[in-house]
C-alpha cells in the first residue's frame, strides 16, 4: 500500500512537493481553495514528469495517486505527513494548523515557510511537536535541499522521522542547529539580495548584469563546492588560513551596504520590474520553467557521475530504489528462464522518434548479464581479483517499441555453458510482450593474461546448475538466427 502525504496550499511550492512525492511513490491528497489549482499543479506535473526521471538511472517508482479535495480535512485523512505550504501569514498557518490536527491528531506537519521560526508555528498547538519546518527550494522536484528547523518542543524523534521522510523522497535534509529567522538559506540570499538592489538602484548594474555576473563566474563554483569550500581553493596550497589572512582585512572596507535598505517605493518596484521583462519576457514562465529544468538536469547528473555535492544525495536515492528492485530478480536456478533486471525507458534512453535508442538495447542486456554474473559469483570483487566474463559475440533482434517510462524486464536463459564460455539468450519483456531478444557468447578471461581460462570452481559450479536447470528448455525462437536470415 502507497504512503501518502497531503499538501495544504497548491501554488508553485506545493506544486513542486506534490510532483515531488508523486513520482516518488506516494499517493497525495491536494487542498487548496484556489479554482485553478487543478490546472496550476497539472502544470507543475508535466514539467516534474520531463525533468525528475532524467536524474535517475534505475526505474521510477509507480507514480502515486494525485487526489484534490475540498476540505482540510479529507486531505489528511489518512496522511502520514502533511507539507504546509500555505501563505507567509502566521494567523493562517495557525488557522490551518487548528484544523490539520483536529482531524488527524498526532499527524506530523512540515511547513515550507521561508522565514518563521518553529516555535512561532507551534504557537497556540495543543500538539506543538508534531509541527516542523521543511523548508525546500524552487524547484522543489529537482533541487533536494529541505532545512529542517525545529524548536525545543520538538523530539529528537520527529526531527529523525521528518528527516526520513525527506530522505525517502530524495532530498537532503539539513538539520539547522538552532533557531533562526529564515533558517541557512534565505539568511544568504537576503543579503545578496540587498546588494543587487543597492546596484541596480545605483546604477552599477542592471537586473541582467547582475545575473550574469553569477551564472557566469562564482554561482557555478557554489553549485558543486559552496562558499568555504571555494574560498580554500582559492587560499591555493597554503589553504584557508592564507585565504583569511590575505582577504580578512576586506570584511573591514566598506564594499557592501548589507546593513542600509533601500527605500522599498514604486520606483524600485518598477525599475526591477521594467529591466526584468526587458530581460526574460519573451519568455512564458512555464518556458523558463523548463529551460531551468533541462540546465539543472545536466548539471546535477554531471555532479551525480562524479558522486559530488547534490550528486550524492541522487546517487544514494538511486541505490536504495535499486536495491529494491535487485530484491525482486530470482537468486537461483529454476527451469524457466531467469528473471535478472528490472528497468524503465528513461528520458536519456530515448531518440528523436520518442522510442528507446538502439545503443540501450544492449544497455538493457548488460544490465540483465552483469545481474546475472553477480548470481554466479563473478561480480565486482571477481572482476577486481584478476578474473572477468568478455562479451565475444552479440546478436540483437528488435521485434517491438519501447516508449519514454515503459517498465521493462530482462530474462534470461542460458544454451549452452562450460568451463570456459557460456552462451545466454535474453529477452528484454514490455509486459507479456517481447520487444527484443539478445543472444550472446561471453568467454571467461583471465586479464593480466588477456587469455581465456577456466572459471573459479564455484563459479562455474553456479552457472553449471542453471545451465542444467536450463537444459531441459526449448530452444528459443530466434536462437542462433543470421542477421537478414528469413523466418
Amino acid at each position: 500500500m502507497a504512503r501518502k502525504a497531503a499538501i495544504i496550499g497548491g501554488g508553485v511550492i506545493g506544486g513542486g512537493w506534490t510532483a515531488r512525492f508523486l513520482l516518488n511513490g506516494w499517493d497525495v491528497g491536494v487542498f487548496d481553495p484556489d479554482p485553478q489549482a487543478e490546472r496550476k499543479i497539472a502544470a507543475v506535473m508535466h514539467n516534474a514528469r520531463l525533468a525528475l526521471p532524467a536524474l535517475s538511472d534505475v526505474p521510477m517508482p509507480i507514480e502515486g495517486t494525485l487526489t484534490f479535495h475540498g476540505t482540510i480535512g479529507e486531505a489528511v485523512e489518512g496522511a502520514e505527513y502533511v507539507q504546509e505550504s500555505v501563505s507567509e501569514r502566521i494567523d493562517l498557518k495557525h488557522k490551518v494548523y487548528a484544523q490539520l490536527q483536529q482531524a488527524n491528531p498526532g499527524v506530523l506537519i512540515g511547513s515550507s515557510t521561508s522565514g518563521f521560526k518553529a516555535s512561532d508555528l507551534q504557537q497556540g498547538s495543543p500538539a506543538p511537536e508534531n509541527i516542523i519546518v521543511a523548508h525546500p527550494f524552487n524547484p522543489v522536484y529537482l533541487l533536494p535541499l529541505s532545512e529542517i528547523s525545529g524548536s525545543e518542543k520538538n523530539s529528537e524523534a520527529t526531527v529523525e522521522k521528518t528527516v526520513q521522510i525527506m530522505k525517502d523522497i530524495g532530498m537532503f535534509p539539513l538539520v539547522i542547529r538552532k533557531e533562526i529567522d529564515a533558517f541557512i538559506g534565505n539568511r544568504f540570499l537576503e543579503a545578496v539580495w540587498r546588494e543587487a538592489l543597492w546596484m541596480l538602484k545605483d546604477g552599477i548594474a542592471t537586473t541582467s548584469e547582475i545575473d550574469d555576473a553569477i551564472r557566469m563566474g562564482f554561482g557555478l563554483r557554489w553549485g558543486q563546492m559552496g562558499l568555504f569550500e571555494t574560498y580554500r581553493v582559492a587560499g591555493g596550497e597554503a589553504g584557508m588560513r592564507h585565504f583569511m589572512a590575505q582577504f580578512g582585512p576586506a570584511l573591514k572596507w566598506p564594499w557592501t551596504k548589507l546593513m542600509d535598505v533601500p527605500e522599498f517605493n514604486d520606483a524600485l518596484v518598477d525599475l526591477v520590474a521594467n529591466q526584468s521583462d526587458a530581460q526574460s519576457g519573451a519568455y512564458s514562465i512555464r518556458e523558463l520553467e523548463r529551460i531551468r529544468d533541462q540546465n539543472l538536469v545536466g548539471f546535477l547528473r554531471a555532479l551525480k557521475e562524479r558522486n559530488w555535492g547534490a550528486g550524492k544525495v541522487l546517487r544514494a536515492h538511486d541505490e536504495a530504489r535499486a536495491a529494491v528492485f535487485h530484491e525482486q530478480t530470482d537468486k537461483g536456478p529454476k527451469g524457466e528462464p531467469l528473471v535478472m533486471a528490472h528497468m524503465q525507458v528513461l528520458p536519456g534512453w530515448i531518440d528523436y522518434n520518442g522510442h528507446m535508442t538502439e545503443s540501450r538495447y544492449y544497455f538493457a542486456n548488460s544490465e540483465t548479464i552483469d545481474a546475472f554474473l553477480r548470481l554466479i559469483g563473478a561480480g565486482m570483487d571477481y572482476v577486481a581479483a584478476g578474473h572477468s566474463y568478455y562479451s565475444a559475440e552479440t546478436h540483437i533482434r528488435h521485434l517491438g517499441e519501447a516508449k519514454l517510462g515503459d517498465r521493462l524486464t530482462g530474462t534470461l536463459q542460458i544454451l549452452s555453458a562450460d568451463e570456459k564460455r557460456f552462451r545466454s539468450f535474453v529477452r528484454i519483456m514490455k509486459g507479456d510482450s517481447c520487444v527484443a531478444t539478445i543472444e550472446q557468447l561471453c568467454l571467461h578471461v583471465k586479464m593480466d593474461e588477456g587469455k581465456s581460462a577456466p572459471a573459479a570452481p564455484q563459479v562455474w559450479a553456479n552457472l553449471k546448475a542453471i545451465a542444467d536447470a536450463h537444459s531441459g528448455l526449448p530452444l528459443p525462437e530466434g536462437a542462433g538466427r543470421a542477421v537478414g536470415q528469413k523466418k
